[in-house]
């Protein structure tokens, strides 16, 4: 008896301190329903998804393709970031009506703002389609024959799935190629613009604040799902109706305490976990200086130009958040990687895998692997590093560069298929009006004479007065006319003959010597997945993410970054006033915020210490595709609004560790806070159904 009960206080430590994992939400009966009750969770497997019943899944929607929403309304509306909805919010903001700076809330349906091209998509079902999808594959194939097959595979077996006319199917690959789900979608398109914060609540903090804790950031924006009179999705029409969910997400007033049970629901976009020790080396090491120097010198020049001007800032807001956002997020990945000894600890582990090899008379079969892995990284380390830079330049940070990329895609496309003319051209000329909406040559110029150098060492920056492309006028006029005097016009301009033989470069040589670097480096990983599944068939694993819906699940915990610093987990509005700095451009406090604060009129958003919370921590496993994520409590019940990671714990896409790595949450009440008190859009709050499961027990 003295026996078992020792046997279940080991198993019960065990399961209780496994957090990290990014979870398939069909998969989740057994080991993990146990490891969330042992956190504190109240919920069910099939609470969280049910084909059959409404569950939490039918609320979560992948945001645009790159960041996650939940449903909050039986009115179809629709919480996330505010620097996910960021680039809708610009679009509808002039120095006239500067939505960025002055916030906007539509205060009925009618003064909802349409947004062409965003969408939101919902997962209707989840099938795992692993044996179909590898039919007929062996190791005798190559895996340029493997892949065939694979993709033949998917084609033919989503004819098969029975859906709706009005959903779509989708296969995605996981464990590196070693199981594959199906999924079936639903994709509304009019989704309307309602309510966002002003720049200095919603970005509040910036860049100085990015990735970091303590965190005063209303990072929050809010739309809404249009649907058809059947509630079915639809194109933009006035028409068109709210969507009534199948299942929406009930709002917790009671707050979070440290050890609270958290779950996040969203679509992780990338992790890359089961990297191999000389993998790690190469990002920390090599990857990510180069990345990191090459978005600092362009940053320079963009941040300098959008202190001065009005203009420029609007123009240059979004651009620059996509920038800083990686810059500093590899700055702490390096940092995590260090302070954890992730390298170290991911050689001791390969260590135990390969006893593990030879206790399982596995060597013969797998004991090539971690050798080759040094061998290919070493030859694949410097074409890496020099197609990044290439990319960095050519197509993040310089736009000069990037409209002279589209037109070589024009041009090699016309040569191939002169009846492609037209397609083509209209192709390039979305490129250059999206491009010249939101354009400074001056900023453009100063960035390129800062990048141009990691990638050439001729830096002509005499082509931006010789060009036609820095005026929108003239960069059309390049392609007005028939294909053969559009291709001479092209070919006569000064920037494009300056980059036209770097970009052909790049595909000749330069990417297709990637290729060849990197397909074994692919394959090989897809065989260490299998190896250690193998080897060691007890551990736990989860696949990298790849944007599908995933759970992660943990508490709310404070951290300690630093020898005697330890941070709690819960940041109030009265840390926003003490970063408060009168007109600058990160820290401006909006004076009504102030006024709130300083009168105390929190109404019944304030905690129990009678502070408004405006942001906390908790050990979810989360990454870039969970900004927006809801964060939801025992009940199901949701009580924040992921958005972000702490500095040293950006490392998790590599390297979950749980006594660093945080994920950062908007506590829904400063949300609240925010819609009704400061922006008096009381009629939101009316939609929602408010909670209060702590106070109701």
């Amino acid at each position: 008896m003295k026996y078992i009960k020792i046997l279940f206080l080991l198993l019960s430590v065990q399961v209780f301190a496994q957090q990290g994992g990014m979870w398939i939400p069909s998969l989740l009966e057994g080991m993990n329903e146990q490891e969330m009750t042992s956190l504190g969770s109240k919920l069910t497997a099939k609470d969280i998804y049910d084909v059959n019943n409404s569950s939490l899944k039918d609320a979560i929607g992948h945001f645009n393709g790159g960041c996650t929403s939940e449903i909050i309304s039986p009115k179809g509306l629709i919480l996330t970031n505010h620097h996910c909805g960021f680039g809708q919010i610009q679009s509808h903001s002039t120095l006239e009506n500067d939505y960025l700076k002055d916030g906007f809330w539509a205060m009925n349906l009618e003064a909802e703002l349409p947004n062409p091209g965003l969408y939101i998509e919902f997962i209707v079902r989840i099938e795992d389609v692993t044996d179909k999808v590898l039919e007929g594959i062996n190791d005798s194939l190559t895996e340029k024959e493997k892949q065939s097959i694979i993709t033949k595979n998917g084609n033919a077996l989503q004819k098969t799935i029975t859906k709706e006319a009005w959903q779509q199917t989708k296969i995605k690959s996981f464990f590196q190629g070693n199981q594959f789900f199906l999924f079936v979608t639903e994709r509304f398109e009019d989704i309307r613009l309602v309510g966002a914060p002003p720049t200095n609540i919603g970005k509040f903090g910036s860049d100085t604040d990015n990735w970091v804790f303590p965190r005063h950031t209303g990072d929050f924006s809010m739309f809404r799902i249009y649907a058809d009179a059947n509630n079915r999705p639809a194109k933009y029409s006035k028409d068109n109706v709210p969507y009534t969910p199948k299942h929406f997400l009930p709002i917790s007033l009671d707050g979070v305490e440290e050890g609270d049970f958290t779950l996040v629901f969203g679509f992780p976009g990338t992790t890359d976990e089961y990297l191999p020790a000389v993998a790690i080396k190469h990002i920390t090491e090599e990857y990510n200086p180069t990345n990191i120097a090459i978005r600092e010198a362009a940053l320079k020049v963009i941040d300098s130009k959008m202190k001065t001007s009005d203009e420029v800032r609007i123009k240059y807001a979004s651009k620059q958040a996509r920038i800083a956002n990686a810059w500093k997020k590899w700055i702490g990945e390096n940092l995590g990687i260090q302070k954890s000894d992730a390298v170290e600890k991911r050689q001791a582990f390969e260590a135990t895998f390969t006893n593990a090899l030879a206790e399982k008379n596995l060597t013969e079969k797998y004991g090539n692997i971690l050798p080759e892995f040094d061998r290919l990284y070493k030859e694949f380390a410097p074409i890496n590093i020099k197609r990044r830079n290439f990319i960095e330049v050519f197509l993040i940070t310089n736009e000069l560069m990037t409209m002279t990329f589209r037109a070589y895609q024009f041009e090699q496309a016309i040569n191939k298929d002169p009846k492609s003319f037209d397609k083509a051209k209209a192709a390039i000329e979305s490129t250059l009006k999206g491009i010249h909406k939101n354009y400074d040559v001056g900023v453009d110029k100063g960035v390129f004479e800062n990048v141009m150098p990691f990638y050439n060492d001729n830096v002509d920056a005499s082509i931006y007065e010789k060009t036609a492309f820095t005026n929108l006028d003239t960069a059309l006029q390049l392609f007005d006319g028939k294909a053969k005097k559009v291709l001479k016009n092209l070919n006569n301009d000064a920037a494009y003959q300056y980059a036209k033989p770097m970009i052909e470069a790049f595909y000749k040589d330069l990417n297709r010597e990637y290729q060849l670097k990197n397909e074994p480096i692919v394959a090989l990983q897809k065989t260490y997945m299998k190896a250690l599944m193998e080897a060691l068939p007890n551990a736990r694993y989860f696949p990298d993410a790849n944007s599908t819906l995933r759970v992660t699940y943990g508490q709310v915990r404070g951290y300690a970054p630093r020898d005697a610093v330890y941070y709690n987990p819960v940041s109030y509005l009265d840390g926003v006033i003490e970063k408060y700095v009168p007109g600058d451009y990160e820290f401006d406090v909006p004076e009504k915020l102030r006024e709130l604060h300083k009168t105390k009129d929190y109404g019944q958003y304030a905690d129990k210490n009678g502070k408004v919370p405006v942001c906390f921590l908790g050990t979810n496993h989360t990454t870039g595709g969970n900004s927006g994520s809801p964060a939801i409590d025992a009940e199901g019940n949701l009580i924040g609004l992921n958005f972000d990671r702490v500095w040293e714990g950006t490392m998790s896409d590599m390297n979950y560790d749980p006594e660093i790595c945080r994920n950062i949450m908007v506590d829904i009440r400063y949300v609240l806070f925010i819609v009704d008190k400061y922006a008096g859009a009381t009629h939101l709050i009316d939609e929602m159904t408010i909670v209060h499961p702590k106070k109701d027990k």
